[in-house]
């Protein structure tokens, strides 16, 4: 298992060491030969913003490959998955000691995350920092 994450995409646009990329992220069964026959694909496209570490020059429409620490990717489960549903399950936990209406402890649960959604957007910056990519010519 190597250390960095890895993905094929399409230089859409650049703008000095700045690359952006567009990537096809599909599930795993999206390449399946049934996949018309199912409903369980799954394949969206995004828009990487990676640096171009090597200067060397590429072109707009040009196949590269994006590569990114493999712990980062952990990293951003924690912040977007795991923390969240602990706030969500410690919210319901205390709202449910005040009150026994369910409606009420749900609603609580879920306006719990708000406090840390806009925390996340007041350090953006740091976490645009910290996640980085990097591009390499196929």
């Amino acid at each position: 298992m190597s250390g960095e994450i890895e993905h094929e995409g399409t230089v859409i646009g650049i703008d000095g060491h700045k690359v952006r990329v567009l990537i096809e992220q599909t599930s795993a069964c999206a390449a399946c030969h049934a996949k018309s026959a199912c409903t369980a694909s799954d394949k969206a496209e995004k828009v990487i913003d990676a640096e171009n570490r090597d200067g060397s020059p590429c072109r707009v429409g040009e196949r590269v490959q994006i590569k990114g620490d493999r712990s980062l990717g952990l990293y951003a489960v924690l912040i977007a998955f795991v923390i969240p549903l602990c706030i969500i399950i410690a919210a319901m936990f205390i709202a449910s000691a005040f009150t026994d209406n369910e409606v009420i402890t749900g609603l609580v649960g879920l306006c719990s995350t708000i406090p840390y959604l806009l925390l996340l957007l007041l350090l953006r910056k740091k976490f645009q920092s910290k996640f980085r990519f990097y591009i390499v010519k196929l």
